[in-house]
């Protein structure tokens, strides 16, 4: 994996990222020359319309991002990758058609446009068809050697048979556990030199996953591994490598204190995210205004009682504040004021408040709550207090999240799904201290485009 800004990205991923802008490019250029042909025209040389092939590609290739082409559905199954292709594109040349009214320098031609559009779309199809599984292949894949036969290291042999893994455990060593579940693990008695034997099998990292470290940890094994090239790491960074996630059976407090993250010298970056806030918060009142009026109406052509739903809510800190949405549910939803998740199918919800949730409607006015500097627009979502004094006594660190600011879209939301039990909160929890302990702008900007994701295909909501 390539860490971008604290953020792993799989060789697979950049490699086809990489490969799908050249072809954004050279789409772009043929529909350019084609065009010229049909109006025989003269073709200039082509440093004279880089700019416009260069916002053809770049403005495709967030759209693409945005949607998940990239995400290992896309890449294990064509059809779904053909789909969210073509929705990538179509979106790509609105909001092109958008920076061309903007920006007149850059535009591109309509004409241009639909014919590069067209070639866009049949060969970044065409890549994918040629490449197959071969992004998916063992190629790729980074070779482990586990450390460990016990109940962690049955973890990661799960976790290197789901589709889209990114590495293949080619051993596992076991170190005397007592509890021993990997049949075919090789006991360290029987290799004589440990290092020799990660090298034989060509690994290139080595995952400590012992069940008990204390006096157990095999120092010189490992010093003499180090020295070979071959990477050594220990489980917990491991998983947080390769699922986005802050496990929480496998942590403990040394290693959040020790582990690079939760760093505090944001001051920057803090900057860079409230000014962001500021601005994205009024725009998004100012363009949304007629759409939360119209659903305003809705609101209030349904059913009784206000238009606005105010909720207490522990923001950053443990600080309370209310937090303001367009309501979606009965009036009478909670009854005494007791706190209550929300269910699938949930029938307190009204039938536009099923509409405005699928689609996020209802968290528009929660952009107040950004500009007053309450939330911000990406971080942890923000829980009610009687939901937060149980899940502290229930859940390890889950006053860490409360360390950065709530948001309106996270890194929960758009790798999870709606969080109405503990175990989902559990789940949640570990996406938001991955979110808190790697926080960067590029981060950020990674959970913004997704979300488009989430708001076209809402799997999750409730």
């Amino acid at each position: 994996m390539i860490r971008l800004f604290k953020h792993y990205v799989p060789n697979a991923v950049l490699l086809l990222a990489i490969l799908d802008i050249i072809l954004l490019l050279v789409s772009g250029e043929l529909g350019w020359v084609f065009r010229m042909g049909q109006l025989d025209k003269q073709v200039l040389p082509i440093i004279t319309r880089m700019p416009q092939l260069i916002c053809f590609a770049v403005t495709l290739e967030i759209a693409m991002i945005a949607v998940g082409v990239y995400g290992a559905g896309a890449l294990q199954s064509l059809r779904y990758a053909t789909a969210r292709l073509i929705v990538a594109v179509s979106l790509g040349i609105i909001v092109q058609s958008a920076i061309y009214y903007l920006v007149p320098a850059l535009d591109f031609w309509r004409s241009n446009l639909l014919y590069g559009m067209g070639l866009a779309v049949v060969a970044l199809i065409l890549l994918r068809i040629l490449l197959g599984k071969t992004l998916g292949s063992q190629a790729f894949k980074r070779r482990i050697v586990v450390l460990g036969a016990g109940l962690r290291a049955q973890r990661l042999k799960a976790l290197a048979q789901a589709p889209g893994a990114a590495f293949v455990v080619v051993g596992y060593v076991s170190m005397s556990e007592a509890n021993r579940v990997i049949p075919e693990a090789i006991a360290r008695d029987a290799i004589y030199n440990l290092a020799d034997h990660v090298v034989l099998l060509n690994a290139s990292e080595v995952v400590l996953a012992l069940e008990e470290r204390r006096n157990a940890l095999p120092l010189k094994d490992l010093l003499r591994i180090k020295t070979t090239g071959v990477h050594v790491n220990e489980i917990s960074t491991f998983l947080e490598r390769e699922t986005g996630r802050v496990d929480l059976d496998s942590v403990n407090p040394s290693w959040l204190i020790f582990s690079d993250g939760f760093s505090s010298g944001r001051m920057l970056s803090g900057a860079f995210k409230r000014l962001f806030d500021i601005a994205a918060s009024l725009i998004l009142i100012v363009v949304t205004a007629p759409l939360v009026l119209i659903t305003a109406l809705a609101i209030k052509f349904e059913s009784k009682g206000p238009i606005l739903y105010r909720q207490r809510r522990v923001g950053l800190y443990n600080v309370g504040f209310d937090i303001v949405k367009l309501r979606s549910m009965r009036q009478d939803a909670e009854v005494n004021g007791k706190a209550v998740w929300a269910e699938k199918d949930d029938p307190r919800i009204t039938r536009i408040g099923r509409i405005i949730r699928k689609t996020r409607i209802d968290e528009i006015p929660q952009a107040w709550s950004v500009l007053k500097g309450e939330m911000s627009f990406v971080g942890p979502r923000p829980e009610r207090p009687q939901f937060v004094d149980d899940l502290e006594q229930q859940l390890p660190y889950y006053a860490e999240r409360h360390m950065v600011k709530p948001g309106i879209t996270g890194w929960a939301q758009i790798n999870y799904r709606y969080g109405a039990s503990i175990e989902d909160s559990r789940q949640t929890l570990e996406y938001d201290l991955y979110y808190a302990k790697n926080y960067s702008p590029f981060l950020d900007l990674l959970i913004l485009l997704q979300t488009i994701r989430v708001v076209l295909w809402p799997e999750g909501a409730r």
